[in-house]
């Protein structure tokens, strides 16, 4: 009965009307949660489950996500049109339980490493439906052991962006059906505190294209729930250590195609990941990464509150 519960508010949720906040709007263009990169958008929201199947040459692994986002200081109204619910400055705080079941030895559970992203918005144009943020991971291994990615203290930059093209080509003949094409992405390099080994270089981008700005911004072709309410997209992801244990410094690179379902209330997103480089291949033999993400402010109005004003 409680599951049925909690489909039956989904679906309410995912149909009803409401009042728009800003959850990653910047200027007309509403941004998606990336189910790989990082968001550069400061907002509200708790990814509530983030579920990853992974096959590889050495067995399989599952992992179950989370993070929460909380806005410290909210942005003017102006970088999203108008619409309020927008962050200037937020921080991030995200884990995830691990569960491997390798073809050789025992099987192996606990939670990965603590992450933290304080985050700022530092370059908003509302006008050209860009933003520019940079941020300082900190990775803290507190979880167990037997699963972390690692066990050191890591501290570094990323730099993040989004740029939609909805301002940048004219409302008319072929080249209108361009305009809700959108990029976001991260890169950044997080080294060991204290040590030579681990440090990390990682990279990611995403095109994606809202249907949603489609039907508001450009034309409405009569697309019916939940069609119009639809990303496509693709990640291109890179990770690799530039300096860390023997055998583990080749680069990985893939390539994540998802389709998200993005309202005021919730994000769906599912995506697979497809190795692109021989590297990668042995990691990659099957995934499966799941996003359900909760725009809080919306359904609890009461977290729109900032500790530091605007």
């Amino acid at each position: 009965m409680k599951k049925l519960a909690i489909l039956i508010l989904l679906i309410k949720i995912s149909v009803s009307g409401s009042t728009a906040w800003a959850h990653g709007t910047v200027g007309d263009y509403t941004f998606l949660e990336p189910i790989v990169a990082e968001d550069a958008n400061p907002k509200n929201e708790f990814d509530i489950l983030r579920p990853q199947w992974t096959r590889t040459a050495e067995g399989r692994e599952f992992s179950l996500g989370f993070g929460l986002e909380k806005v410290l200081i909210s942005a003017p109204d102006s970088y999203s049109n108008g619409v309020p619910g927008g962050g200037l400055v937020s921080l991030t705080i995200g884990s995830e339980w691990i569960e491997q079941s390798p073809k050789e030895g025992r099987r192996r559970t606990g939670f990965n490493d603590l992450e933290l992203l304080p985050k700022w918005a530092f370059l908003t144009i509302p006008e050209r439906e860009f933003r520019l943020s940079i941020g300082a991971k900190f990775v803290i291994p507190i979880g167990s052991p037997s699963v972390e990615d690692q066990q050191h203290t890591q501290l570094g930059p990323e730099l993040l962006w989004v740029k939609g093209f909805g301002q940048d080509l004219p409302n008319k003949g072929f080249l209108k059906y361009l305009r809700p094409f959108a990029f976001q992405g991260d890169v950044g390099y997080t080294p060991a505190l204290g040590g030579r080994t681990w440090h990390e270089l990682f990279a990611d981008n995403v095109i994606e294209y809202s249907l949603p700005y489609l039907s508001n911004n450009v034309r409405d072709i009569g697309l019916p729930w939940p069609l119009r309410n639809m990303y496509p997209y693709v990640e291109f992801n890179y990770d690799q250590l530039i300096s860390g244990p023997t055998g583990q410094t080749r680069p990985a690179i893939w390539a994540t195609p998802g389709l998200a379902f993005l309202n005021y209330y919730i994000e769906l997103s599912v995506a697979t990941q497809l190795a692109l480089n021989k590297t990668t291949v042995p990691d990659t033999h099957a995934r499966v990464i799941v996003l359900l993400d909760l725009f809080i402010d919306d359904i609890f109005p009461w977290t729109m509150w900032t500790p530091f004003g605007k």
